[in-house]
């Protein structure tokens, strides 16, 4: 497992790190590459609007996505379900999804931006969507349901009891908000804030749609590697986009360690209390922000079936006819479909496994370890950085290992190849599978392995008939968190796809360029009712067969 991760994640950071001190023919310059773009033109106020663009995303989606788990969480508003669903829905569109339904609604020629196609003139409103506004707005639909997940638990494992004594103190309701339940969050809180800052400081998709002239790092990668053909420009560029990333990573890292559980077996669930007014505001915010997201998707999904918006809405399914773009997207898809169920099947194998050799073996301590560092580093990994080390890694034909001299790079027969592209994926969303699986085996009870070895047991059969059936659920899910995640990746896949191997959501960027929105919108509805398909015939499957966890 060690070997595994140095030969997929350290080699191809280290590759990374050379290519940025060499010109494109390979010879060493220094740090010339850097000195040279962050002497050029425009390259801070890139940066700062980085900056400007995650804070304002972080900001906002903290607010909202407070608000939003608290009314879910502490209050009786009706359809709680559906509530639950649509916040929850970005998370299986690629982000491009969101700047495209963007375009339609407040575009130049969208539906708020001329009043309903000149219908009601006086509702007319242009927000400029091109620039920080549209980037912004695309980055809170897709950080939202990440900081409803992480505050919804925090606010679910709140102990009652303290609020009975509260409440028997006299202490108002106001006060109780801020020294109860605020501290009991306040990590979920940071949390949310390190997670939506990262996504929209390192997201390419919104920016590159409804980024117009307004320059960040993500785009600014893809405008040297592609656009210029200049890898050690983007070298540079990765490693600065990947500074902040790593910084916020380590502080949330930092302040997790003094985390402390304030459930346990004592404490009781929270006691939702009569309120009309209160559960009168949350059901209008709620359904508000629910219908909004689901607008975001009608919209993308009408646009996908007239013929020429504005101008002809006749419907029509030729945005869904693919086969006249590049060898037709029929291909596209059933490429992503196959690198999303192998990435999905071989992540969740070799995530569970690392875990579990982390947890129940008792030898081997320092590899142990390295494992577990290797296993969360890729968190506070770009997509883009992972994908351009891949290429300066994997394309290399020869190695310069010190001391022995250049010898045959043996991984490079993968390059353009699928297996790539299953490798990327898999190191790319590694990490919170790893999690999920070390939370799992965790809250195993010991003893299970006691009596397996005092009996004469072999681990293996403990491991299957044991380990295996009380943790299904787990690794179901990791499979649906994989399998999500890389059919909606643009990120990471952007730099190494080649005709063959081109995938639905890049299919999308593509699309996007050559100005043929009505197919993007087409190809991202696509994915989206893939992973809704996936996502109901799992639960489907674990209702039938997976039965309850005890």
């Amino acid at each position: 497992m060690a070997i595994f991760f140095i030969v997929v994640l350290a080699f191809p950071l280290v590759a990374l790190g050379v290519k940025a001190t060499q010109d494109n023919s390979g010879t060493y310059i220094g740090f010339r590459n850097f000195i040279e773009y962050l002497t050029s033109p425009g390259v801070l106020s890139s940066f700062f609007n980085t900056i400007k663009v995650a804070s304002s995303t972080m900001f906002i989606t903290l607010l909202l996505g407070f608000i939003y788990s608290y009314g879910i969480s502490r209050s009786n508003i009706k359809g709680k379900n559906i509530l639950k669903f649509l916040i929850l829905l970005p998370i299986f569109a690629p982000t491009m999804l969101h700047g495209i339904s963007l375009v339609y609604l407040f575009g130049r020629m969208g539906v708020i931006t001329t009043g309903f196609f000149g219908k009601f003139p006086s509702l007319a409103t242009d927000i400029n969507l091109y620039g920080p506004t549209g980037i912004v707005i695309s980055e809170v639909i897709y950080t939202l349901p990440q900081a409803y997940l992480i505050i919804s638990m925090a606010l679910a494992n709140s102990d009652y009891r303290l609020y009975e004594a509260a409440k028997t103190l006299g202490t108002s309701k106001v006060k109780q908000f801020f020294t109860i339940t605020l501290p009991s969050c306040k990590y979920a809180v940071f949390s949310t804030a390190t997670v939506s800052f990262i996504l929209a400081f390192t997201d390419f998709g919104a920016p590159k749609v409804v980024g117009g002239n307004y320059n960040v790092l993500a785009t600014d990668i893809y405008k040297q590697v592609i656009g210029q053909q200049n890898l050690g420009r983007g070298a540079v560029v990765s490693i600065l986009l990947l500074i902040p990333a790593i910084i916020s990573f380590f502080l949330e890292k930092s302040l997790e360690k003094k985390q402390r559980d304030t459930f346990n077996a004592k404490s009781m669930d929270y006691r939702i209390e009569t309120s009309k007014f209160r559960d009168l505001f949350f059901y209008g915010f709620c359904w508000l922000i629910a219908l909004s997201i689901l607008g975001i998707f009608l919209i993308a999904t009408i646009a996908s079936f007239v013929k020429m918006w504005p101008y002809n809405f006749e419907a029509t399914l030729n945005n869904y006819k693919f086969f006249d773009f590049n060898g037709g997207a029929l291909q596209f898809y059933k490429n992503s479909i196959l690198i999303a169920l192998l990435s999905a099947t071989l992540g969740t194998i070799i995530s569970y496994l690392g875990a579990y050799t982390c947890l129940k073996t008792e030898t081997l301590t320092p590899i142990r370890n390295t494992i577990k560092f290797l296993a969360i580093v890729p968190l506070a990994l770009p997509g883009m950085v992972l994908g351009l080390g891949y290429i300066f890694f994997f394309n290399m034909n020869y190695i310069q290992i010190p001391f022995i001299g250049l010898v045959n790079n043996p991984f490079n027969g993968l390059y353009g190849t699928l297996w790539i592209l299953v490798l990327v994926n898999i190191v790319h969303f590694f990490s919170v599978a790893f999690m999920t699986a070390s939370t799992s085996l965790k809250k195993l009870d010991k003893e299970f392995e006691i009596v397996s070895l005092s009996m004469g047991i072999p681990w293996y059969k403990t491991f299957f008939n044991v380990t295996l059936p009380l943790t299904k659920h787990t690794i179901g899910e990791i499979f649906i968190y994989y399998f999500v995640n890389c059919m909606t990746t643009v990120s990471a896949a952007v730099f190494l796809y080649t005709s063959k191997t081109t995938l639905a959501s890049i299919a999308m960027v593509n699309l996007d360029e050559v100005g043929d929105q009505a197919k993007a919108a087409a190809m991202g509805i696509l994915i989206v009712v893939t992973n809704l398909f996936v996502k109901a015939i799992y639960e489907i499957i674990k209702k039938r067969y997976f039965g309850r966890n005890k």
